[in-house]
C-alpha cells in the first residue's frame, strides 16, 4: 500500500518564512515579560516588483489584537524584517506575522520614476484618482478626512495644472497621514500563531541578596566558638539588604540536617564536635523538605521573617533541593523514591570532582506521579508561608519533563511563582530548563572575564538565547570563586560587580562580597572556609572596601533606568584596548514607566590590577544623537561626547555608567 503523502503547507502570497521567536516550531512558547519588548522577525518577500508590508501583531490572553508594529528591513538582501511587540500584563499571548501588497507604496514609487522621465504621467494621476477613491470609502462621510479627499481629488483632475503640482497635493502629508490611518491592503497574507508566555517583572530583573540564615546574625561565644544565627536573628539582618536597594533575600535550606555521613568543614568526610552538615543535606528525625531545622526555629518565625521582608519591599526566594540525607523520612516511606544498587545500598550524589556522602539524589521513574504530587505539595506549603521564587538546586540531574510539567502547572495555579534553575551544566541543559520553563537560569558569566568572550557573551544571551532563557549573573557563589576574583582582590570585586548589575536585568550577590571573601579551597574553585560547611560570622558594620557603598549605588542607578532592567536592548561598542569593554543599554518608550525612551552607557576596565585607557566608539545612530552630555551616575561628573569618546579608569574607580542627554 502506498502510503498518503503529508500535506503540503500553502505558501501565502506575500509569503512569510522563517519566523522567530518559536521553539520547537511553537510547541512550546516563548519567553515575554510584562511591559519587555522582544522582537519579531520573518522573511517576507513576493514575485515581481510591486511593493508590500508587513507588521508583527501581538494577540491577548483573550484573542484579541492588541498591538501591531511595522516590521522594517534588517537584512539586506535576504528579505529579513523585525517589528518589536511589548505585552503589558502576564498570561498566555499569541504573535504572527501579516503582509499585504501596498498598493499606495507601488503607485508613489512608480509616479516619482514618471514624473523624473517625464513619462506617462496622465496615466499616473488616473492611478492616484482610484486610490484616492477608494480610501474615500473607508473614511467618515462629512468629516475633515473626507473633505481633504475631496479637495485633493478636485486638485487631481485639473490637467490643465502641471501633473508634477497634483502629484504633490497627492503625496502631501496629510493625504500620507489619511492613508496611514486607513491603509489599503491587497494580497493580504498571514503567518501561524506562535506562543509567547509573559511574566511578571520579577522574573526578568532584581537585585537577589543570598543569605545562610544560621550566619545571619551569628556570633563568637567567649572561647571563640561561633553561636549560630536564627531565623529571628536573619530578620535583623533585612534592614541592611533592603537599605543596599536589593529586591530579593535567597535563603538556603532552612530544613532539618541529617546527621548520618555528615560533612565537616570544607566537606570533609568526617565532621568534628560542632560542625552543622550542610544544609544541602535534608532531613532527620525532625522532618524532611516541609520542616524547618528547629536550630533556626519555628514555622511562626519563618512566617514572621517573610512577613517583615514583604514589609520593607523585599520577595524571599527559597532553595528548594530536591535530595535528602540518609535521615530523610522518605528513605522509610518511600523508598521507591531512591535508586537502590545491586547490593541494596543507595548510591550518593556525585559531580565530579565533587562528591557528596551526604546527599542521596531522588529516583523519578518508579513511583513518578506520587513523586510529584508530594513535591507539588511541598512548594504549596513555602508558597502559604510567604516564599514567592524558588531558587531550585541541581534541576539538571531530574528529568527535563517533570520541570516542563511542574512549572506549566504552577503557571496556571500559582501564576505569580517565579523558578530559577542553578544549572551550571551543558549549553543544551540550560537551555533547555529555560525552555522547559524556568523563569531564570544561572549562566557562565562567572566565567567570562576576557574582553572578546563577555561581548561574546552579552549579546548571546541578550539577543540570542533570550526566546528561551533569562540570564543571571552571579559574580560568585559559595559554589563559585574563580581565578579572576581570586587574584583581582577588591578591585576584582568592583569590576564584577558592575558588570553583573549592568551586563544582565537580573544579578545577585551572595553574602560576604563586600568583605571581599576570596581565599580559594586548594584544588577547587571555591571559596576555602566554605559556608556551606561552617557558621560565618561577619561584621557588617564596616565598610572596608568600599563594596557596599557601590551595591547601594548601582542598585539605586538601576532603580533609576529601565534601560538596565532589560535584556534585550544591547549594543556593544568597540573600543581601542582590549582591557576596556563598553555597552549601552537601551529602553523604548513602551518599556519605561514614564513612556520615555532611556539610554545607559557602560564603560569598565576589565583590568583589576593598571589603569586603562580608551577611545570608544558608539552607534549615536541608536541614542537619535550625534554630540551629547553625559553624567556618571557613579560619581556625579558630567562630560560632553560625541561619536568617539576618550576614557581612562582607574582599578579603584573602574568603571563609567552614563546616563545620556541630548
Amino acid at each position: 500500500m502506498i502510503p498518503t503523502p503529508a500535506p503540503v503547507a500553502t505558501l501565502g502570497r506575500i509569503p512569510i518564512m522563517h519566523v522567530t521567536p518559536q521553539i520547537e516550531g511553537g510547541s512550546i512558547p516563548a519567553k515575554g515579560t510584562e511591559h519587555e519588548a522582544f522582537p519579531v522577525q520573518a522573511t517576507v518577500w513576493r514575485e515581481g516588483h510591486d511593493l508590500f508590508g508587513c507588521e508583527a501583531v501581538l494577540v491577548d490572553p483573550k484573542g484579541a489584537e492588541a498591538q501591531r508594529a511595522p516590521m522594517k528591513l534588517v537584512g539586506e538582501g535576504v528579505g529579513r524584517y523585525e517589528g518589536w511587540l511589548t505585552p503589558d500584563y502576564p498570561g498566555d499571548w499569541q504573535f504572527f506575522v501579516r503582509s499585504w501588497s501596498d498598493p499606495v507604496a507601488t503607485w508613489r514609487r512608480n509616479a516619482e520614476a514618471r514624473m523624473s522621465a517625464n513619462q506617462d504621467t496622465e496615466l499616473a494621476m488616473l492611478e492616484a484618482r482610484q486610490l484616492l477613491e477608494r480610501v474615500s470609502k473607508l473614511v467618515e462621510k462629512g468629516s475633515e478626512d473626507a473633505a481633504i479627499l475631496e479637495d485633493t481629488l478636485a486638485v487631481v483632475d485639473r490637467q490643465h495644472i502641471s501633473s508634477q503640482v497634483r502629484f504633490e497635493a497627492v503625496i502631501a502629508p496629510a493625504i500620507q497621514d489619511i492613508f496611514a490611518r486607513h491603509p489599503l491592503r491587497e494580497l493580504v497574507t498571514e503567518s501561524g500563531r506562535f506562543p509567547v508566555r509573559v511574566e511578571r517583572l520579577r522574573a526578568l530583573e532584581g537585585a537577589w541578596y543570598e543569605i545562610f540564615p544560621r550566619s545571619a546574625g551569628a556570633r563568637l561565644s567567649a572561647d571563640g566558638t561561633p553561636i549560630p544565627g536564627t531565623l529571628h536573628t536573619a530578620a535583623k539582618e533585612l534592614d541592611r539588604i533592603a537599605g543596599m536597594g536589593f529586591d530579593v533575600v535567597y535563603l538556603t535550606p532552612v530544613n532539618p540536617i541529617g546527621t548520618t555521613a555528615r560533612k565537616g568543614k570544607n566537606n570533609a568526610l568526617t565532621a568534628g564536635p560542632g560542625d552543622p552538615g550542610s544544609p544541602y543535606a535534608i532531613g532527620s528525625a525532625d522532618g524532611g523538605h516541609d520542616a524547618i531545622d528547629p536550630g533556626l526555629g519555628t514555622v511562626a518565625d519563618f512566617e514572621a521573617f517573610t512577613a517583615r521582608a514583604h514589609e520593607l519591599g523585599l520577595e524571599v526566594a527559597l532553595d528548594f533541593a530536591l535530595q535528602c540525607s540518609p535521615d530523610h523520612p522518605w528513605l522509610t516511606e518511600h523508598p521507591d523514591w531512591f535508586v537502590h544498587r545491586a547490593d541494596g545500598t543507595i548510591a550518593y550524589a556525585e559531580n565530579p570532582p565533587k562528591k557528596y556522602q551526604d546527599i542521596y539524589p531522588l529516583y523519578f521513574d518508579k513511583d513518578p506521579e506520587g513523586l510529584y504530587r508530594e513535591i507539588v505539595r511541598i512548594l504549596e506549603v513555602w508558597i502559604d508561608r510567604g516564599v514567592t521564587i524558588f531558587r531550585v538546586d541541581n534541576p539538571h540531574t531530574k528529568p527535563v519533563p517533570f520541570w516542563q510539567r511542574l512549572i506549566d502547572e504552577f503557571h496556571r495555579t500559582h501564576p505569580n511563582i517565579v523558578f530559577l534553575a542553578e544549572a551550571l551544566s551543558s549549553p543544551q541543559m540550560l537551555l533547555g530548563l529555560g525552555a522547559a520553563g524556568f523563569s531564570l537560569s544561572y549562566c557562565y558569566f562567572p566565567w567570562r572575564t576576557e574582553k572578546k568572550e563577555l561581548e561574546d557573551y552579552l549579546w548571546e544571551v541578550s539577543r540570542e538565547t533570550d526566546d528561551r532563557m533569562r540570564p543571571m549573573f552571579w559574580p560568585v557563589t559559595p559554589d563559585v570563586l574563580t581565578p579572576y576574583m581570586t587574584d583581582g582582590g577588591a578591585p576584582a570585586y568592583r569590576i564584577r560587580a558592575v558588570l553583573a548589575a549592568t551586563g544582565a536585568p537580573t544579578f545577585g550577590i551572595y553574602s560576604g562580597f563586600e568583605l571581599v571573601e576570596n581565599t580559594p579551597r586548594p584544588g577547587f574553585e571555591e571559596p576555602n572556609d566554605n559556608e556551606k560547611y561552617e557558621i560565618k560570622v561577619r561584621d557588617f558594620s564596616r565598610d572596608p572596601y568600599g563594596l557596599t557603598a557601590l551595591l547601594t549605588r548601582l542598585n539605586a542607578i538601576r532603580k533609576a533606568h529601565p534601560a538596565l532592567r532589560r535584556l534585550r536592548g544591547l549594543h556593544i561598542n568597540p573600543t581601542t584596548n582590549p582591557s576596556i569593554i563598553s555597552y549601552t543599554r537601551l529602553a523604548r518608550p513602551e518599556e519605561s514607566p514614564d513612556g520615555k525612551p532611556d539610554a545607559v552607557i557602560v564603560v569598565v576596565n576589565l583590568d583589576p590590577h593598571n589603569v586603562q585607557e580608551a577611545s570608544i566608539e558608539l552607534d549615536t545612530a541608536a541614542l537619535g544623537v550625534s554630540e551629547f552630555t553625559v553624567r556618571d551616575a557613579l560619581t556625579g561628573s558630567t562630560y560632553r561626547w560625541n561619536a568617539t569618546p576618550f576614557v581612562r579608569l582607574d582599578p579603584t574607580r573602574p568603571a563609567h555608567i552614563m546616563e545620556v542627554s541630548a
